[in-house]
């Protein structure tokens, strides 16, 4: 999808439309996580301070975000392309890989389902798409890229909408692409990569496999030298499940006390163990994750025997990694995340779980009146946000469940 957050607040809001639209924090230490293609032309991107953003586009509307919102569309979105083929892989709430090899026959070649997927979602959520066919998911991910609207200096110029790379064409697209679009070259990989005179995915081709097993190990240099050849042998999994769920929430003013802290922490334990509950996951790994005023980040991690997803016992493990660290520096940000998933019904009983009255049991109490009444229904006692304060669970704001 393109530009989704802001393209669906531009839906919702059509005033909006034709305007630059960021949605993220606006406060001090607020940062984009969507920019509409019109703020884009000014130099505005996602993950930017919103002070920087408002000073490059100072006619920028800035919104919240709305991840309920947005979740609901990606959901929308996610059904046509299931009209298409059962084989959709989500990676996020605005991306997924699809495998139509099944549906020729009946619906036509790969590029015209691309071409009827963009239609059908313009036609229905009034959202622009673009779409990469390729051999694999590589390739067609880096297609989808290309397809996309480009970003000029004065204005954004429209791109291909669908890009349709074959095999006879691989190397030639591949070629002039930079090192840094392939996966897992970030920039320490890709520095290392042009002091050796190596800055397109051509030249990297060109390497031998044993000197990038020599310079990179065996794992990262077969991994370059394949993909650098267009080879990515993993199928699309429509059964992919979430490798973690995490909250982390970037304070107007630090923090120093651990009970500010705890008070914060408790509440993105609980808006993560709703959403654990709500997928019938749990997980084993609770991690903590701090950020300093001098912006050093420390995590913290704790592996219990048994799956957690109430906020009492994700709040817990969290509040006991916190209490190891000190807070009086200054804390600008924290989070909390738990990993190890796995179902959560197959989990050893316990004999609190035989008289009835559990945590879990209160906490899907809980579940129950948010459902009926709304998320701000009901809190953990003294999690009511301060003023100027995000309101408690990471529903709130958008992009924070990982994969």
């Amino acid at each position: 999808m393109d530009a989704f957050f802001a393209s669906v607040e531009q839906v919702r809001h059509p005033e909006l439309r034709g305007r630059p639209v960021l949605v993220g924090g606006s406060g001090e230490r607020g940062v984009v996580a969507a920019a509409s293609y019109e703020a884009r032309v000014y130099g505005v991107h996602s993950a930017m301070p919103s002070v920087v953003a408002r000073r490059l586009c100072p006619s920028a509307v800035f919104l919240p975000g709305d991840h309920a919102h947005y979740a609901a569309v990606s959901r929308r979105v996610m059904a046509i392309f299931g009209r298409f083929t059962p084989l959709v892989e989500p990676l996020s709430l605005d991306e997924a890989f699809l495998d139509v090899g099944g549906s020729v026959a009946l619906l036509g070649s790969p590029e015209a389902q691309a071409l009827e997927i963009r239609r059908i979602v313009l036609a229905e959520e009034s959202l622009h798409c673009s779409v990469g066919v390729a051999p694999n998911k590589f390739l067609a991910k880096l297609a989808s890229q290309q397809a996309k609207p480009r970003v000029g200096e004065r204005r954004t110029e429209a791109g291909a909408g669908v890009l349709v790379i074959d095999a006879e064409g691989v190397e030639g697209f591949l070629r002039p692409l930079p090192v840094s679009a392939v996966w897992g070259v970030g920039p320490r990989t890709a520095e290392r990569l042009e002091r050796l005179g190596i800055l397109t995915v051509g030249k990297l081709a060109e390497v031998p496999e044993p000197t990038l097993l020599d310079l990179f190990g065996e794992a990262a240099g077969r991994h370059l030298w394949r993909l650098s050849r267009g080879i990515d042998d993993r199928s699309v999994d429509p059964d992919q499940a979430a490798k973690s769920v995490s909250h982390e929430e970037t304070f107007a003013e630090d923090r120093t006390t651990h009970a500010e802290l705890e008070r914060a922490l408790l509440r993105q334990a609980d808006g993560v163990a709703g959403r654990l509950r709500s997928a019938g996951i749990a997980g084993r790994t609770v991690t903590l994750k701090v950020r300093f005023a001098d912006f050093n980040t420390v995590t913290r991690s704790q592996t219990r025997g048994d799956p957690v997803d109430t906020a009492a016992e994700i709040a817990e493990v969290a509040g006991e990694l916190l209490a190891e660290l000190d807070p009086s520096p200054g804390v600008r940000l924290l989070g909390v995340g738990v990993s190890g998933l796995q179902d959560a019904t197959v989990r050893q009983l316990r004999f609190e779980d035989l008289g009835g009255g559990t945590r879990r049991d209160a906490e899907r109490t809980v579940d129950q009146i948010r459902e009926r009444f709304g998320r701000d229904a009901i809190a953990p006692g003294g999690t009511s946000p301060a003023p100027g304060e995000r309101p408690w669970g990471p529903e709130e704001s958008p992009g924070e469940q990982g994969r």
